[in-house]
């Protein structure tokens, strides 16, 4: 018998794996041989769980008395799982305890309790079991457990078939109300941005090529109403965007930067979300070597992160004027190439000695935070970027780096990024002491520090903030997530639940206002800084 043909199928092409958090009016009794079952939490609380609400989902297969067996078995102290019912019901449970910079929702653990147990085919049922303060970022982290994008050939009939992940809210108090509709709409729309974000990430720049992230950029746009404003290749030259142009002007597509913006009537703040773009970054003629070239699709980190949290943000009903601007470009190696000792002319009208072609982010940033400032009147401008290495040294692979003119927002993020399982550190802030690294005697700054071992992350994000101005008198925020954007050779979606969360307070949905972290007076975050 000839075994099955199978072939190479585009991924838009591919049956859809959907993610769908469900209430539980929703989902009806089901059969585990025909509907796998895998239920998380933390072990304390799996026990706290009225067997009546999950038991409909195991069809008489597990019996109350086995069930309780089974989370006596499992280590309260380290995730863990077991088989309850063969492969269709799966326990797993969470570490027990959570150190002062971890999230309270485990949020890694999760994603990967849900990577080992869940069968990734067919229809099957996920059931998180922790406080309701944790849903959002537990939601987030079962979400990105599937990543969208994968070329491996199928065969005819996994080419028909069906595979959904349904997920299910159940608190441990038996008290707990059961999730709203509010709740899931919520949870859903930052599950598709999360995993809109780990596509673009994901996919190679063969096909993830500045012109193709225009477009799905413009297709978000489309969904949201928005239509996208645009400046691409040689305009972007004629029009003063120096730093854009000078990295992507040898790649075949054209650098471009775009700008989706929603502006709700009553609005009194302007909040700008800018990000790097790097759809592939080869260092240009400063060449990387074959061992750190390899996953440089990922440079678009930045840009992905804020297209996902701006498709949930607006989705969720955005109450101030929001706009995100990508900074797209190809670091690219050719004939018309920028190269080491050339000039960059940048938007902001200061100068830039290129001294390295392989720190280009920072180049294609500080054109976009001057736009968002100077075009679109920003008071708070966050840039998200993918931009050193040296990030992962000095704030591991889990945590992004944060660097702010403002003490207020930097605890805002760090406390967002514990509420959304996105997290954060602070960067040391002090221009005064490093931004001479930049020291140049024939332009404005060079683009590349004279001593790496001075904090360089820090120094990085302050280049970009130099184009802003350090006396700009809004708040601005700098995100390097260089690390986190990845776990192992999948995208993270880093960022969406980040931002998502840390302006929830400006977001219509409950969820986003319980988790957003409050400050000041009003208990809302404001563009006015105290402290520098």
């Amino acid at each position: 018998r000839k075994p099955p043909f199978k072939m190479a199928v585009p991924w838009e092409e591919r049956p859809e794996h959907r993610v769908i958090f469900c209430t539980e009016n929703f989902l009806e009794p089901s059969d585990p041989k025909e509907r796998p079952v895998t239920i998380i939490g933390q072990v304390d609380h799996l026990l706290q769980v009225d067997f009546s609400r999950i038991e409909k989902y195991f069809n008489g297969r597990v019996s109350k008395e086995t069930w309780k067996e089974s989370l006596e078995g499992l280590n309260p102290s380290v995730a863990d799982t077991c088989s309850v019912w063969l492969k269709g019901v799966k326990v797993a449970s969470l570490p027990g305890i959570v150190s002062r910079h971890n999230t309270p929702s485990h949020a890694h653990a999760v994603t990967a309790q849900v990577q080992r147990c869940a069968v990734q085919l067919g229809v099957e049922i996920i059931i998180l079991v922790c406080d309701r303060s944790t849903l959002y970022a537990s939601g987030c982290a079962a979400g990105r457990a599937f990543p969208h994008y994968t070329v491996k050939s199928l065969s005819k009939e996994q080419l028909k078939s069906r595979s959904e992940a349904l997920l299910l809210y159940i608190s441990p108090d038996p008290a707990g109300a059961p999730l709203s509709v509010d709740e899931a709409h919520s949870l859903n729309a930052a599950i598709n941005g999360v995993r809109l974000a780990q596509r673009l990430v994901d996919t190679p720049c063969s096909e993830m090529h500045t012109s193709r992230f225009l477009e799905e950029i413009a297709s978000v746009g489309k969904e949201l109403g928005i239509e996208p404003f645009v400046v691409k290749g040689e305009d972007l030259q004629k029009q003063g965007f120096g730093g854009i142009y000078g990295v992507g002007k040898a790649a075949t597509h054209p650098p471009v930067l775009a700008v989706l913006s929603h502006t709700p009537k009553g609005a009194s703040q302007t909040i700008a979300w800018v990000g790097k773009g790097i759809v592939y970054d080869t260092g240009g003629l400063s060449l990387k070597d074959k061992n750190f070239m390899v996953g440089m699709k990922r440079d678009c980190g930045g840009a992905a992160g804020i297209l996902g949290a701006f498709y949930t943000a607006v989705k969720l009903g955005f109450t101030q004027n929001l706009h995100a601007v990508f900074c797209l470009a190809e670091n690219a190696i050719g004939p018309g190439a920028a190269r080491p000792d050339d000039i960059h002319f940048m938007y902001s009208g200061k100068t830039v000695e290129v001294n390295n072609t392989d720190a280009e982010g920072r180049l294609v940033l500080g054109d976009g935070v001057v736009y968002a400032r100077k075009d679109l009147g920003a008071d708070i401008v966050l840039d998200m970027a993918t931009l050193t290495g040296a990030q992962g040294v000095a704030t591991g692979k889990y945590h992004a780096g944060v660097l702010t003119n403002s003490e207020e927002w930097e605890d805002l993020v760090v406390k967002a990024g514990k509420n959304s399982g996105d997290l954060t550190f602070p960067l040391v802030y002090t221009p005064e002491l490093h931004f001479q690294e930049f020291n140049s005697v024939v332009a404005d700054m060079k683009n590349s520090v004279k001593d790496r071992s001075n904090a360089a992350s820090s120094c990085a994000g302050l280049f970009i903030g130099s184009h802003l101005g350090f006396d700009y008198p809004g708040v601005w925020i700098h995100l390097d997530m260089a690390a986190p954007v990845h776990c192992g050779e999948r995208a993270t979606g880093y960022g969406v639940a980040l931002l998502t969360s840390l302006f929830g307070s400006f977001s219509n949905s409950l969820i986003l206002q319980n988790i957003a972290p409050q400050c000041g007076d009003s208990g809302t975050p404001r563009a006015k800084r105290k402290k520098t």
